[in-house]
């Protein structure tokens, strides 16, 4: 094996190896890929740099993601999700499991308006987990419902998984988006579906609202309510999404009209202040700054391995792998799924996915569907223990009698799910390459 092959294998344990320690994401990027490449080529390596990085915070698709991470959190700091949670939770409250089922209608509802995974668990653990564990769900399926219904914002439009996706698959962000929405709605149709028959094989654990507390809000103001609450948010929703998949808009002019519809929901709401504005606001700096650290410091590694021969060693081993096209997608995805239990799902994005990219584009895959692919296994790790995000999201937020080993058990069910998701994707490729070859992307 050639020295330089030899230096891309110990980059890549280097890195894993600073991650393992607590070194942050962004340093082991930056650390390794110009330590490594300095070995192997000197500094000749790196001319490309400076053009690559410019690349980066110039791209102007880039731009939607701290827009919609600011619509996010404005929803959030502006209780709008706590409004939708007790308004659908009454409307559906007479079924076993009917507040369930209210959690991931919102956590719908939340995904498409804003794509933030840590807002939406957040959130609905502090509004939700308490009223029905006072109700006498169970305190696993609580949690698990809460942190699976927070992930659909991974794969509903406006993901900010799609964005980066399209970003490094090369394909638009308008293709991503209507490729994702119909297996969004189906992996939330399967998690209304778990529930439902959760609810009439063990009705102990989903019990229904009593019906003395439904009946205290009558009907009529039920119904206004519902207008009142669930409307303005589905409005945003379909002027967002809407304008991009038809074309109207580019994410970037979306994701402005998405931020500022937000603003006036919650004006609408009169829940508008200084204070909110400016949480907002930090709060989408800090997330946007985090992210684009990253993005930046995965261009000296990625040059790095490709210039060391990397790419190089992938493709042997995949063009090893047995089962041709059907094998080396297997092999992706369980690769991305174990990776998913340590790494989070943008470091997975930026190390792992690049280095497999030519392969598929020399089979002549489609690439929307791939990606779709991707996003769904990506989706798995916000849920896998012992490092998923959702996990420690709720935690953070969960009434003391919630353990952690509840909340682990909870999601096992809904990890099982998504993978079934993924399954269908994979077997009727359709689910996400119709939509956008019949509006013509």
């Amino acid at each position: 094996m050639p020295y330089t092959e030899i230096l891309a294998l110990c980059m890549i344990g280097a890195f894993f190896l600073m991650l393992l320690i607590g070194m942050p994401v962004a340093v082991c990027l930056g650390v390794t890929g110009f330590a490594f490449g300095f070995m192997g080529f000197g500094p000749m390596l790196f001319t490309l740099m400076p053009a690559r990085i410019f690349g980066v915070v110039t791209n102007y698709t880039l731009l939607a993601l701290p827009l919609f991470i600011f619509m996010g959190i404005m929803l959030e700091k502006s209780r709008i999700a706590e409004d939708l949670l007790e308004v659908i939770g009454f409307a559906m409250g007479g079924l076993r499991g009917g507040m369930a089922l209210a959690i991931i209608l919102v956590g719908v509802l939340m995904g498409a308006a804003s794509g933030v995974v840590g807002a939406t668990v957040v959130t609905m653990g502090l509004i939700a987990l308490g009223p029905v564990l006072n109700r006498g769900y169970n305190a696993g399926v609580a949690s698990g419902v809460i942190c699976a219904s927070g992930t659909l914002g991974q794969i509903i439009p406006p993901s900010l998984v799609l964005i980066l996706l399209a970003d490094i698959m090369g394909e638009s962000v308008g293709t991503l988006f209507a490729a994702a929405l119909f297996p969004g709605l189906l992996l939330a149709g399967l998690f209304v579906a778990y529930v439902l028959i959760l609810g009439l094989v063990s009705p102990n654990t989903l019990p229904a609202i009593p019906k003395e507390e439904r009946d205290a809000m009558p009907r009529g103001e039920l119904g206004r309510k519902l207008l009142k609450v669930v409307l303005p948010p589905i409005a945003l929703i379909v002027l967002v999404l809407g304008s991009i998949i038809g074309g109207v808009a580019a994410p970037t002019e979306a994701a402005s009209m998405g931020a500022f519809g937000s603003i006036l929901l919650a004006l609408m709401a009169r829940r508008l202040n200084f204070t909110i504005l400016k949480d907002a606001v930090r709060g989408a700096f800090v997330t946007s700054a985090m992210v684009f650290l990253i993005l930046i410091f995965a261009q000296p590694f990625g040059l790095a391995f490709r210039g060391l021969g990397g790419e190089h060693l992938v493709q042997s081993a995949f063009a090893g792998m047995p089962g041709g096209f059907e094998g080396q997608i297997f092999f992706l995805m369980l690769l991305l799924f174990v990776l998913g239990f340590f790494l989070e799902w943008i470091e997975i994005s930026y190390i792992a996915l690049p280095l497999f990219l030519p392969i598929f584009l020399q089979s002549g895959a489609d690439m929307a569907w791939i990606a779709i692919l991707v996003a769904m296994n990506l989706q798995t790790s916000f849920l896998t223990p012992p490092f998923g995000w959702a996990l420690f999201f709720l935690k953070g937020v969960a009434p003391p009698e919630v353990k952690t080993s509840d909340i682990y058990k909870g999601v096992l069910p809904f990890i099982g799910i998504q993978l079934i998701g993924l399954s269908l994707v994979y077997f009727f490729p359709g689910l996400a390459t119709w939509l956008p070859q019949a509006i013509g992307w």
